[in-house]
């Protein structure tokens, strides 16, 4: 018969377990996603249901630009290169911090905000690009085309929250989600106009004037 052996005296190179991190502990959600609890803001539980809904599916789609502008960061190429490797990163940098605002302003509101980004990409309007590389103009385009889609919403959501007395979200909308979308389309969008790079076209007079000048 053997008998059990007794548990091995803790080492001198064994920390006590009262400096253990607690590891692997799993448990049950407190807050479902799509639900929010009640804050001291002066703001309707419908009015903050609503503006948390709009502004969890911007979040999910800034997420997801977030990952565009990266990904057509780093496959950038051709004679474009180091001038728009730099502005996409630029970019993306502040889409992130987009990100971060629209967060914080679901949690503000009592909500929860799409933190995963396989919840967020379960939940984004923003078509998924082709794991490969596209050329360069591609991927301007797609880029131009997820700032359009975004903006669009982030427009209607910003005049309706603001309908219902919620001026913070109108705000946030505005300040962070427009503007910087706004003028980061222009940016890009200059990028795909057809001119020539080292001459000038004589094919139309580019001005009234000049075509008097020539008689």
């Amino acid at each position: 018969m053997t008998t059990a052996s007794a548990a091995p005296a803790p080492s001198a190179t064994t920390a006590p377990a009262a400096a253990q991190p607690l590891l692997h502990q799993r448990g049950a959600e407190i807050q479902h996603f799509g639900t929010v609890k009640q804050l001291p803001i002066a703001l309707s539980h419908d009015a903050r249901m609503y503006a948390c809904q709009q502004l969890n599916r911007l979040l999910a789609d800034t997420q997801m630009l977030y990952g565009l502008y990266k990904k057509h960061h780093w496959l950038m190429r051709n004679a474009t290169f180091h001038q728009l490797h730099l502005l996409l990163d630029q970019h993306a940098t502040a889409q992130l911090a987009v990100v971060d605002a629209l967060a914080e302003r679901v949690q503000s509101l009592g909500g929860v905000a799409v933190g995963d980004p396989r919840h967020a990409a379960e939940i984004t309007s923003i078509p998924r690009p082709p794991n490969g590389v596209e050329e360069v103009p591609a991927m301007l385009s797609r880029l131009l085309e997820a700032h359009e889609t975004i903006l669009g919403d982030a427009r209607d959501a910003a005049r309706k929250v603001a309908e219902q007395g919620d001026d913070g979200s109108n705000d946030m909308i505005v300040s962070e989600v427009i503007r910087t979308g706004e003028t980061q389309a222009w940016f890009l969008a200059e990028h795909l106009v057809d001119t020539p790079l080292t001459q000038v076209s004589r094919t139309a007079p580019a001005y009234p004037e000049d075509a008097a000048a020539r008689g």
